[in-house]
């Protein structure tokens, strides 16, 4: 019955569905596990064939005081919708982005949909046995919520638990510790259209069983799980398109803060879960930012600083880190319409993280707005409101009015190369929220300009603007762990090229470029660069 009722559900929104041929896709799968030796040469600049002669370089120095140590968490990075494809197979149900690319023409730049995206579903054993080769020690992926509970709650499907319970076992087989991310965007489809998703707290009871589910079944296998991915890019744009999925009463300028505070309450409730379980995992949430840069010297961009701040990150870290509650400017903003939180939701919600985790991918400056904070705060329809801040990857025309740093792909218009401002970043996080474990960069990564352009595979590969963001972000991470600053991993952003969410396949953040049309992987130079960081300077 379940069989049945979950076919229909799922060609409803996908389409008809057409079984695939698996025994030949995990045939591929273990075939692929052979790598000829010289996908593993390293660009020029780290290694020169012995022929033709005559390259020069100048000596390259190594810094004897830095080091990573023994037991650091160097990885790489996932997530399910963007890679799996398999969209359709193995009791999986739809979730919102399956239906978004399916249902909303242009919601998708490209028109795509991730159907099939990197075919991950049926690869992994190839993509896990190409990381190990190449010395990777992590990997941090998550796990399709709708392909465990194809309604979001109720039935279990054995097939979903069996495939991640597969793929966690060749992690280990590979010597590969797996971290799982429990949320990353791909919401059941039913439970959007049952009740709102995430803007109903009638999702935390569903997302709580879930996760008990995950810490059942891999709570022996696994030591670090992350309940939600990026809840600032979650609640931001939730439900994505306003007025697709089914409304709500709620209006739209305050969905970001019932979403967001459903969500805090599910991830207290998720980490007090597993530790009931007596899990010997830590437990994290992801957060997401960029490090925050007053534009001038003034009183009034200081202020805008920490406005920034607070309306992302803190707005997390502040309950989850220091005292259960919201930042006083948050709060002020919430108070006329979202119920505040009760002394037992803040007891819960302090201490509810062992790590501090974070997608670091870059820094901006902040300013006071041109009219002033105040006369922001007292104008609701100011597109500043209700933070408050100008935003700019740029200096002042009195500093020369430059970039930050190189920009990535047009695409991707909030990154640019900030790597020099990681140190004071990261101590920025350990000085203010003072994590008891550490810190964690579960995410950064650059987008190669242009790359989606190129057709030529061998100027694919070589990505100079990506190479040199890891180097010497990994450079910036070595000299705030000699600062004293615990930073306890790197996890790059991505494995492979991945499906960008609403941008598809036209902005590329991959380690290893992938031929969509025969899956096929290949590393890229920067994959060479990141490891040869971390082999250079791990603690022998």
């Amino acid at each position: 019955m379940f069989e049945v009722a979950n076919f229909y559900a799922v060609e409803r929104v996908l389409g008809p569905i057409r079984g695939p041929n698996r025994a030949s896709i995990r045939q591929h799968n273990c075939r692929g596990n052979s790598r000829p030796q010289n996908s593993l040469i390293p660009p020029p600049g780290l290694y020169w064939p012995p022929f033709p002669p005559g390259h020069e370089a100048p000596l390259k120095t190594k810094n004897e005081s830095w080091s990573f140590p023994k037991d650091f968490k160097f990885g790489v990075s996932s997530a399910a919708y963007q890679v799996e494809g398999a969209a359709k197979d193995e009791g999986k149900g739809p979730s919102i982005w399956d239906c978004l690319s399916h249902r909303l023409p242009g919601f998708i730049t490209t028109n795509e949909t991730a159907d099939v995206a990197y075919n991950q579903y049926y690869l992994y054993k190839q993509d896990i046995a190409r990381i190990a080769a190449i010395g990777v020690k992590v990997y941090s992926f998550s796990i399709s919520w709708p392909r465990i509970f194809p309604f979001g709650s109720g039935q279990v499907n054995e097939q979903g638990l069996a495939h991640y319970e597969d793929l966690i076992n060749t992690c280990l087989e590979y010597g590969i510790k797996p971290a799982v991310t429990l949320y990353h965007w791909d919401m059941p489809l039913a439970l959007q259209n049952s009740y709102g998703g995430l803007l109903s707290p009638k999702f935390i009871p569903d997302f709580v069983e879930y996760a008990r589910t995950i810490f059942t079944r891999f709570g022996d296998k696994v030591d670090l799980f992350a309940t939600f991915n990026e809840p600032t890019e979650i609640c931001r744009r939730y439900p994505y398109p306003k007025n697709f999925f089914k409304a709500t009463d709620i209006p739209d300028e305050q969905e970001t803060y019932f979403c967001s505070q459903n969500l805090l309450i599910a991830h207290s409730q998720a980490y007090h879960l597993a530790k009931s379980l007596n899990l010997t995992a830590q437990i994290t949430i992801k957060l997401n930012g960029g490090y925050k840069i007053p534009l001038t010297n003034s009183t009034a961009d200081a202020e805008a600083v920490q406005r920034a701040w607070d309306f992302m990150e803190n707005l997390w870290a502040k309950p989850i880190f220091i005292d259960g509650d919201y930042p006083e400017s948050v709060k002020s903003h919430v108070s006329s319409f979202l119920p505040p939180l009760t002394d037992e939701q803040k007891a819960a919600l302090k201490g509810s993280a062992d790590l501090f985790t974070h997608d670091a991918y870059t820094s901006g400056f902040c300013s006071a707005p041109e009219q002033g904070i105040e006369a922001c705060l007292a104008n609701s329809s100011d597109p500043l409101f209700p933070k408050c801040v100008n935003e700019t990857r740029a200096y002042t025309a009195a500093s020369g009015g430059w970039a930050l740093g190189p920009a990535a792909d047009p695409l991707a218009p909030w990154l640019n190369k900030a790597t020099e401002w990681v140190p004071t970043f990261m101590r920025y996080i350990q000085d203010t929220w003072k994590p008891r474990d550490g810190i964690l960069i579960a995410e950064f990564g650059f987008a190669e300009p242009f790359e989606a352009q190129k057709t030529n595979l061998p100027d694919i590969l070589f990505d100079p603007q990506r190479s040199a963001y890891y180097k010497d972000y990994m450079e910036a991470v070595l000299l705030a762990l000699a600062e004293g600053t615990k930073v306890v991993g790197t996890l790059a952003w991505s494995l492979i090229d991945n499906f960008e969410w609403d941008s598809g396949n036209s902005v590329k953040f991959g380690l290893q470029y992938v031929n969509l049309t025969t899956q096929e992987r290949y590393y890229k130079a920067s994959f060479f660069h990141y490891v040869d960081v971390f082999k250079t300077y791990l603690e022998q």
